[in-house]
């Protein structure tokens, strides 16, 4: 097909089979599971997935290539239409565990990894493409530049493994950066215990809201109140004068925990 990309929608073809081959590997897929895949443009990784599981679900935005995934009139292939960041996932994502395989589009990534942490009880494994600069970001230790609310939040719900590293010359159009393929395995239990999830993710944000300030400016500046600050910082033993790049897993937790005390 005489297909033109849509710069728009960050679209990078994967073509690479040797690349294809090891995310095939880390997917780990069998003719019972279900598989939802993101963005799947020309179908290279749609077509493995097909042939590897019981059912592929994708989510596409270009109606040229919705088009040309319905016109396959595949049983096993359900095609949901729009905009992955909006889609209502729960209404057509029914029956979980899913496997998600997904070369996600690079200028939407960071967006799909909040949604997909939304959505964590649908899937059994994630197996996706992201830019490496992104990726380092999700695997990053404490006390690096890399380390952030994306480190913290997939690490407390997931081990991550690197997969591969790809070069541009693996898709067409080739982008202008590398890329890595992560693999997320679930975690029986979180890492560390976030005490009220949706207060850990504020503490979370709020200690990445002024990378370069102190820990209790930036949390202020998070909408934490001074008076909170000090006292959740003072029982958990964490100098205001820190930055939240220094913060463990469990430094987090316990900050939660004297916030939610609070």
């Amino acid at each position: 097909m005489d297909y033109r990309t849509k710069k728009r929608f960050g679209q990078h073809f994967l073509h690479d089979r040797s690349v294809i081959d090891k995310i095939m590997a880390a997917a780990q897929l069998d003719l019972q599971q279900q598989v939802v895949e993101i963005g799947p443009g020309l179908g290279v990784l749609t077509d493995e997935l097909l042939q590897r599981s019981a059912h592929v679900q994708v989510m596409e935005i270009d109606r040229d290539l919705i088009k040309l995934l319905e016109e396959r009139n595949d049983p096993h292939l359900t095609v949901n239409s729009g905009d992955v960041l909006k889609l209502p996932w729960r209404q057509f994502l029914t029956t979980p565990p899913y496997t998600m395989v997904a070369n996600l589009p690079y200028n939407i990534s960071t967006q799909v990894v909040f949604k997909l942490l939304e959505h964590r009880d649908l899937f059994q494994r994630l197996v996706l493409m992201f830019q490496r600069e992104v990726g380092e970001r999700l695997v990053a230790s404490p006390g690096g530049k890399d380390y952030g609310i994306l480190s913290v939040l997939c690490q407390l719900w997931y081990e991550i493994k690197t997969v591969a590293l790809v070069k541009p010359g693996a898709f067409t159009p080739p982008p202008r950066v590398d890329s890595i393929v992560l693999v997320f395995q679930p975690l029986p239990q979180p890492r560390v215990d976030p005490v009220d999830v949706t207060l850990f993710r504020k503490v979370v944000k709020g200690a990445f809201t002024q990378r370069r300030k102190t820990l209790r400016n930036s949390l202020q500046a998070g909408g934490f109140a001074a008076a909170d600050i000090d006292y959740a910082l003072a029982q958990a033993g964490i100098s205001p004068g820190c930055r939240g790049e220094t913060l463990s897993l469990q430094n987090f937790s316990d900050l939660t925990f004297f916030f939610n005390k609070k």
